[in-house]
């Protein structure tokens, strides 16, 4: 129900910027749409390689490495895949619901998208080139750490 909400909000202000500047409203439509076309060939990608992956392995296989069973090993290893996965935001989410239905845990996916978002493996020579090599171990390993801290609130929170 809050999604037909949303979506009746959105066109209500679609339609009150397209009354004020049609100019402005198309070309903002435009961008929009360029957007949404360089982001569909990722999200599909992983979303393919998601569904394969749930397909093959089955809630009891994923329940087993990662799911509330698992413990802090299972947290341990989604840490690890989360900071060694380079996987944008708006594909994160998505594919942790679907871990999460697939029998994932909370903490496992918490570990999982936090080091996702915040520990940047494959980034690091990038990054040391801007910030230095001690700024980014630093950083990513304060980041790495702070990813059992949100597991473990999501633990207490969840569990």
């Amino acid at each position: 129900m809050d999604t037909y909400i949303l979506y009746g909000v959105t066109v209500l202000f679609l339609a009150v910027s397209f009354f004020k500047d049609k100019k402005k409203t198309n070309m903002a439509l435009k961008k929009a749409w360029k957007a949404f076309e360089n982001i569909l060939p990722e999200f599909l990608v992983v979303i393919l390689l998601v569904g394969v992956l749930l397909a093959v392995l089955n809630t009891e296989v994923i329940s087993k490495i990662i799911g509330s069973g698992s413990g802090w090993l299972g947290v341990m290893l989604a840490s690890v895949v989360g900071a060694i996965t380079l996987i944008p935001g708006f594909v994160a989410f998505p594919m942790a619901a679907m871990l999460l239905q697939g029998g994932a845990g909370y903490m496992q996916i918490g570990a999982f998208v936090s080091t996702l978002m915040m520990v940047g493996v494959v980034t690091m020579p990038v990054e040391m080139k801007y910030f230095g090599k001690r700024l980014t171990i630093l950083r990513n390993v304060l980041a790495f750490i702070f990813s059992f801290v949100v597991a473990y609130v999501i633990g207490l929170v969840v569990g």
